[in-house]
């Protein structure tokens, strides 16, 4: 197994990317042959409702986590809540699920971002330089028409 630092993380939520303060978290590759992958963060309390009602739905929760480093690009994964265990006013939420992408898409999706934006010419190149390094996120739910 193989375990990184969370930094942050994102989960779509009825097509919208909802940003969520977490205090520390980690990730854990199990290398279990099944590409199964834990995420475990840790936060305040007044998100608890959000993710209780997200534990109850039947359908699989879409994340992001940016892993190690802040400039690094955010991965998605198809999760399910496994557990959610208060403590001390904070709370822990155990995510399980698979990797969404195996490819990184980032560039092209903020290049299609900044086309649907209006973006040309010099000011296109000047934008999508600045923005990959700043790395903003994206939706998720973006597909490239390039």
């Amino acid at each position: 197994m193989k375990t990184f630092k969370v930094i942050s993380l994102q989960v779509v939520d009825n097509e919208e990317l909802q940003d969520f303060d977490i205090e520390d978290g980690l990730i854990i590759n199990k290398e279990d042959g099944k590409s199964t992958w834990l995420v475990e963060t840790y936060m305040s309390q007044k998100y608890l409702e959000f993710f209780q009602k997200a534990q109850q739905q039947e359908n699989d929760l879409e994340i992001q986590v940016v892993i190690s480093n802040k400039a690094n690009d955010p991965a998605a994964f198809m999760t399910s809540i496994r557990g959610i265990k208060k403590m001390n006013g904070r709370m822990s939420v155990l995510f399980e699920g698979k990797l969404k992408k195996q490819r990184n898409e980032y560039a092209e999706l903020l290049l299609d971002d900044l086309l649907q934006r209006g973006y040309t010419g010099d000011e296109l190149v000047k934008e999508f330089r600045e923005k990959m390094v700043s790395k903003p996120r994206l939706p998720v739910t973006s597909k490239p028409s390039v």
